[in-house]
């Protein structure tokens, strides 16, 4: 499961006994938190684009269940952006039980649309909870539909996208840990909005005080970062995540602090990468030609990082082209960036005349 199921709602007039809760106060994510969304470069997410299997196991190591996700790019409403999609299947005391979450998520992790479906099938109880959300004329509108035995409730909320800097739902939390796990850290004070539970919104955090340890992997010891997520509610006590990385940002373990559920990764995924490993070429084993090498390198990106400075724009044209080419994955790409970079040139090359110069 990967939340807890949904608890009681409790009355609004209830809520001004909790303490440190301020019910007029509108939470933001912290400062840190946006920029850290802001500089996600095309090239991490396309390290992010792959699919991550584990298992469930109970505390005893029976097996209760599969655990999967998988991120591609996609597009929606012709818009490019990426396609999330989380599955937990299984059985607890017997009790067939699961998740489904399915979100398009922008470039820079804003949810546009997210589909979540949890179920518990009890005998002679069960609990079905179903939640939409959609971006829709600068709202973010969510719909809930809870059924718990014979009796359903029905929600409806709505909240301006502009209250919503920084948000992280269960869909996106999963794309954002990749892109932490891979850069093998999170920074301090990081602070994203979220929903709990009666769909409030709420501050969740994430810290990388796990650190590095090492865990066994199909017969092979690995080293793994560990990433800690904390989710706050209005109605209830927080909720923990904890999950380990492997250094290519695959998903190890994952564990909910107080449950005795654990889902762990069985084998080492397949390392494709290693096919495209660079064959090391004679030049490099002279002093003289690398000299040479690492001054033009480094000239390159000087003038690389000044254009990108002197022209801002330019980030979200290569995001946009780069997903075009994973969509589409055209046999002859030089020909296909001519014709898509072609009309964004300021000055276009004169066409060959077939007529004599006169004279």
């Amino acid at each position: 499961m990967m939340e807890a199921p949904l608890e009681d709602e409790t009355p609004a007039g209830a809520l001004a006994g909790i303490e440190g809760l301020d019910l007029g106060e509108k939470l933001k994510s912290s400062d840190e938190a946006i920029t850290f969304m802001s500089s996600i470069e095309p090239a991490e997410l396309l390290k992010c684009v792959f699919p991550d299997s584990l298992v469930t196991v109970s505390e005893g190591g029976r097996d209760l269940g599969q655990f999967s996700v998988t991120v591609e790019f996609a597009r929606r409403v012709q818009q490019p952006c990426m396609l999330l999609h989380a599955q937990s299947q299984g059985a607890i005391d017997d009790s067939p039980c699961g998740t489904t979450v399915t979100a398009y998520i922008t470039t820079d992790l804003e949810v546009l649309e997210e589909d979540y479906h949890e179920y518990v099938k009890l005998k002679g109880h069960s609990l079905d909870k179903r939640c939409h959300m959609v971006q829709h004329n600068g709202q973010m509108v969510i719909d809930k539909v809870t059924t718990v035995g014979e009796e359903t409730a029905k929600e409806n909320v709505s909240y301006p996208m502009s209250e919503l800097r920084g948000l992280v739902t269960e869909g996106s939390n999963f794309l954002l840990m990749r892109l932490i796990a891979l850069r093998k850290k999170a920074p301090e004070h990081m602070t994203f909005l979220s929903f709990d539970q009666g769909l409030h919104i709420v501050h969740t955090n994430f810290c990388n005080e796990l650190g590095l340890k090492q865990l066994e992997v199909g017969g092979e010891t690995m080293d793994v970062f560990g990433l800690e997520r904390i989710v706050h509610s209005v109605e209830d006590s927080s909720t923990t995540w904890q999950c380990y990385f492997l250094a290519d940002g695959h998903l190890a373990s994952r564990v909910q602090v107080g449950s005795p559920i654990t889902m762990k990764i069985l084998q080492l995924p397949s390392q494709l990468e290693k096919g495209f490993e660079k064959i090391p070429l004679v030049w490099e084993e002279d002093m003289q030609m690398r000299s040479k090498f690492l001054d033009r390198k480094e000239e390159l990106k000087a003038d690389h990082a000044s254009y990108l400075r002197q022209h801002p724009d330019i980030r979200a044209l290569i995001s946009d082209f780069l997903q075009f080419l994973l969509l589409r994955k055209p046999d002859d790409v030089f020909q296909v960036a001519r014709e898509y970079f072609l009309p964004f040139a300021s000055q276009r090359l004169p066409e060959p005349s077939l007529e004599a110069p006169s004279l």
